[in-house]
């Protein structure tokens, strides 16, 4: 407290109990962590809000069946690209500055969205709530890891903003099924108007002033050459994933962009050797800890973000589910994902190491979906697919360790830089899971279809093919945490 509220000497009034000042900071910092977390689960909510509204927004506004995919991918390819420009700006001019602005683009863009009258209008509005999400996003894991400097209380932090992210998707789904149903699809973008308000609104006096992480400022730390080569190379390299399933993988189109793509990127990588002041330092990809933490997310949420889909697609397309039914067989996965995160990840990361915890996340992820690949035709839920739905546990126990793995080595002045990056390799799993896996399910079930298959069997093996795919991306998971991280997250208690 300031000496202004000290009693001077031989004063009547007697001091204040010293645990009070405590107690006010920790009720500060926690304050703090739950404006984050809005922020973010206001995000992850609209990233997955509009897969189940999809066929009412195309039937109300003309889409062709090419271009609703853009009502996600104008989204996901602003998200991604723009997330480690964004972290390092926030670095540099202050993170706060950059999460109050990102979360007011994104409300904006989203009262946008909710008014749009057309597919173009949709399809920008959808581009700025990226951007928004982007400037957002990318300083979250920087402001935390600032506030919270004790391993334990780390450790709960990022277990409850973990949660936002990792229980948020299928929420998303259950929300957006709801009110698709109950009003219409212009109320998954209205929603967000008062949560983002609220968040700007409780950000002002909650988070940390830019004060307490000013960076050196734009004139002194900008590398704009490296800014326009690492946002243009990832946005040209989401968008060539995102366009594999219209094109295919051996197109000369795809070909032609991917190689675009890894120039430009090649190019950032060599202006990074070379600039003074760089926008993604080299060095930070010394730490094994944030170089393997960052590679096991990719190939984690690319396993984890096509199940989600595919399972979402196997209910509605094989066992004839509507959308709200969909997104409620897929709440409890959502709920033992929070359960865990929020109630058991900590405690055992702190007894065991994050890495352990981890390793063993990833088993019971490996088994939900190795389970899918033997899902039936005429499926029960309760026998066939809940079991999955409560493995999900998994990630609860995964995500937080991995967290804290990705940002244990980012020291103050590059919080934002390895937020960003974190949030970035997420977004590039994503697309690729999506991308990958469900083209090998098309292909699978096209073929299952040609040699007389039924519709229902021809979908199911084209999943079972994806789901196995995704089981190795796990398996590859674990063994890059079994040797790359094996030397992070030790026990600490």
């Amino acid at each position: 407290m300031s000496a202004a509220l000290t009693s001077a000497p031989g004063s009547s009034t007697p001091p204040p109990p010293p645990p009070r000042p405590l107690r006010l900071r920790l009720q500060s910092r926690w304050t703090a962590l739950a404006v984050l977390s809005t922020g973010m689960l206001m995000t992850v909510l609209d990233g997955s809000i509009v897969t189940v509204a999809m066929p009412a927004i195309q039937n109300d506004l003309g889409f062709s069946p090419a271009s609703l995919s853009w009502v996600v991918n104008a989204y996901l390819i602003a998200f991604g690209s723009l997330l480690l420009l964004a972290g390092r700006l926030g670095d540099l001019i202050g993170r706060k500055r950059m999460f109050l602005a990102g979360t007011a683009v994104f409300t904006g863009a989203s009262l946008l969205a909710g008014f749009a009258g057309s597919p173009a209008l949709l399809i920008a509005a959808r581009f700025l709530q990226g951007v928004g999400s982007a400037m957002a996003s990318a300083v979250g894991l920087g402001i935390l890891i600032t506030l919270f400097t004790d391993a334990r209380e780390r450790a709960k932090a990022i277990a409850v903003f973990s949660f936002t992210g990792a229980a948020g998707a299928s929420l998303g789904q259950v929300l957006g099924g709801v009110l698709t149903d109950a009003l219409d699809w212009h109320w998954i973008f209205f929603i967000n108007l008062p949560i983002g308000l609220a968040a700007v609104l409780l950000a002002l006096p909650a988070l940390p002033g830019d004060r307490a992480h000013r960076g050196p400022g734009l004139r002194a730390g900008a590398d704009v050459l490296g800014a326009a080569l690492v946002t243009a190379g990832l946005m040209l390299g989401i968008f060539t994933v995102v366009e594999v399933e219209r094109y295919g993988w051996t197109s000369a189109r795809t070909l032609g962009l991917a190689a675009l793509a890894a120039a430009l990127l090649a190019g950032f990588v060599l202006r990074q050797s070379r600039a003074r002041t760089p926008l993604v330092p080299l060095r930070i990809f010394r730490s094994a800890a944030v170089t393997g933490a960052n590679l096991v997310q990719m190939l984690m949420v690319a396993a984890l973000f096509a199940f989600q889909i595919l399972v979402a697609l196997y209910l509605q397309k094989v066992l004839g589910y509507g959308a709200a039914e969909t997104g409620l067989a897929m709440l409890p996965a959502a709920v033992v994902i929070g359960a865990v995160s929020l109630g058991i990840s900590a405690r055992l990361a702190d007894r065991f190491g994050e890495r352990n915890v981890l390793l063993a996340g990833l088993a019971l992820l490996v088994i939900a979906l190795g389970l899918l690949t033997r899902l039936p035709v005429r499926a029960d839920y309760v026998r066939d697919l809940l079991p999955v739905m409560l493995l999900a546990a998994g990630f609860g126990l995964a995500l937080p360790a991995l967290t804290t793995l990705g940002m244990s080595d980012a020291g103050e002045a590059d919080a934002g830089l390895a937020s960003g990056l974190f949030n970035t390799t997420q977004q590039i799993g994503m697309a690729l899971g999506v991308a990958v896996l469900s083209t090998l399910a098309a292909s699978r079930s096209e073929s299952l279809a040609a040699a007389g298959r039924t519709e229902a069997e021809a979908l199911t093996g084209g999943y079972h093919l994806a789901f196995g795919v995704g089981a190795g991306l796990l398996l590859l998971a674990l063994a890059v945490t079994a040797t790359t991280l094996r030397g992070a997250g030790r026990r600490t208690g």
